[in-house]
């Protein structure tokens, strides 16, 4: 699981917010941003938190202004240069409207959690506007007195899963009580900034910053040279263009036929079982939890698929490895990505376990993990319309992307409602099925994203997957929590 130490809540410290300061975008970040050129290739990442209560409208207004003037990224617009001469940068919108980015729906009674997330489903996969700051966040209604869903939705080029519960633990408070002493400011001021505005300023920063840069270069240029004719850099150089080879090659199965569908829709769907119970599972099986956790995805992707006829060996797989250390600046993108034909035919749950560890271990070793932020370079600066055709050729061919990361450990609150659940959904870029685990509070909660598409029997794929994961966790001695948690029995009840 993706961990990184998270900083404590700027409600109760009232300390500035460092997070997301880079003014310009990474070339990784500018490549994901000019992606949305094709809408196939939307990136939104999303959480669905579950409240258990429906906060006071005028705090949780309250609370959303005081977040967009301690963390200015929030107020900030995407201004992209001109034929892509730069990358993007970030620039405080002049026009910035709080009731654009957070609203609210009043669902009829008696609302269920399931019709708040499919609310939730179709907003993210609308596109941003891309004139405004990339994120939006919604308050779902419906019981009197009743919990409610709280949905955070933030373009990807904004930062990566770990960064965004960065972000979460910084904005939402730990205690339930209104806190009237926490640390003000004055919003910031908009910048009127254009295409060759942002073009301008990059390269008069770039000028600034040759000298250091030359005298920087000349410094190394002898320990370089020395490093480049010894012959074990040589025998390192063969090996990671080996595995660059490796990781670039798509993954050696072909696609299922029964998810070959695509559409520009998501359908949302939700599962969770304790921490506690998949670091059993995957101790059981000689793994970890992220090892029995992806052994849970595809004991349920193989059950689909007999359930249909349809057996199937293996799966193309994504996963995405975070390369953060506790060195880095809060937010941003700081992950690559693997590839890989991932086991389905496996029966026994801790056979298939142990075979995912050795993937995953094998893949988290390759020499040219670190390639995709290496490449972006080059890959931002290819004519977009290509590139997408490229990029969509390659992520249509995968069958299931699945990443995991810790969560917020501490109950948290967002204007006087407790947070009981944050369940994660991440994009579909093009692939059939994206699963995201997030821990909270001891709670594994898992997003499912499927492209309704290729996985056209929703019900029967939710409980083959509900099925996977129990399955795994019998290892252990557990159960996922059946039929409705405490929470979503209190929805119901209450509705």
């Amino acid at each position: 699981m993706g961990a990184i130490d998270l900083p404590a809540s700027a409600v109760e410290t009232g300390m500035p917010l460092e997070w997301g300061i880079e003014r310009t975008m990474t070339d990784f970040e500018a490549t994901m941003w000019r992606l949305e050129a094709d809408p196939r290739l939307r990136s939104p990442v999303a959480a669905v938190e579950v409240l258990d209560r429906t906060p006071d409208w005028d705090r949780f207004l309250a609370a959303h202004e005081w977040a967009t003037r301690v963390l200015p990224r929030a107020r900030m617009r995407v201004v992209d240069t001109p034929l892509h001469l730069g990358n993007p940068v970030w620039a405080v919108d002049p026009n910035f409207d709080l009731s654009f980015h957070v609203r609210r729906q009043h669902l009829p009674s008696p609302a269920t959690f399931d019709q708040a997330l499919q609310v939730c489903q179709a907003v993210v996969s609308e596109p941003f506007d891309p004139a405004r700051p990339p994120w939006q966040a919604l308050l779902v209604e419906g019981m009197q007195g009743g919990p409610a869903v709280y949905l955070i939705k933030t373009h990807h080029s904004l930062t990566d899963g770990l960064g965004g519960m960065q972000m979460l633990a910084l904005l939402h408070s730990r205690r339930r009580r209104h806190n009237p002493h926490k640390w003000q400011c004055e919003p910031p001021a908009g910048e009127p900034i254009g295409p060759w505005g942002a073009l301008s300023e990059q390269v008069t920063r770039g000028a600034r910053a040759a000298p250091t840069r030359l005298v920087a270069t000349a410094l190394r240029a002898p320990r370089t040279l020395a490093l480049a004719t010894h012959p074990a850099s040589a025998a390192a150089a063969i090996r990671w263009l080996r595995s660059l080879n490796h990781l670039l090659a798509p993954p050696t199965c072909p696609p299922s036929p029964l998810l070959r569908g695509r559409s520009l829709s998501y359908r949302f769907s939700v599962l969770e079982t304790t921490v506690d119970a998949l670091k059993r599972a995957g101790k059981a099986g000689g793994g970890s939890l992220n090892d029995a956790y992806v052994a849970a995805l595809l004991g349920g992707f193989r059950r689909y698929h007999e359930a249909l006829g349809c057996p199937i060996g293996q799966v193309p797989m994504a996963m995405p490895v975070s390369m953060r250390t506790g060195g880095n600046p809060m937010g941003g993108n700081r992950f690559s990505g693997a590839r890989f034909a991932a086991p389905v035919d496996i029966e026994d749950p801790a056979e298939r376990i142990a075979a995912i560890r050795e993937i995953i271990l094998s893949v988290r070793h390759e020499p040219a993990l670190d390639a995709l932020q290496m490449l972006a370079p080059a890959l931002s600066r290819i004519p977009t319309p290509l590139f997408t055709d490229w990029y969509a050729s390659q992520s249509t061919r995968l069958d299931l992307q699945a990443s995991n990361f810790r969560g917020i450990p501490v109950p948290v609150y967002v204007a006087g409602a407790r947070i009981e659940r944050m369940f994660p959904f991440g994009p579909l870029p093009g692939c059939a099925v994206m699963v995201v685990l997030a821990s909270h509070c001891g709670v594994c909660c898992i997003g499912i994203n499927a492209d309704p598409a290729a996985v056209t029997e929703p019900d029967l794929f939710l409980h083959c997957m509900q099925a996977g994961l129990d399955e795994v966790l019998r290892l252990g001695g557990g159960t996922a929590p059946r039929s409705l948690t405490a929470w979503r029995k209190a929805w119901e009840e209450s509705s």
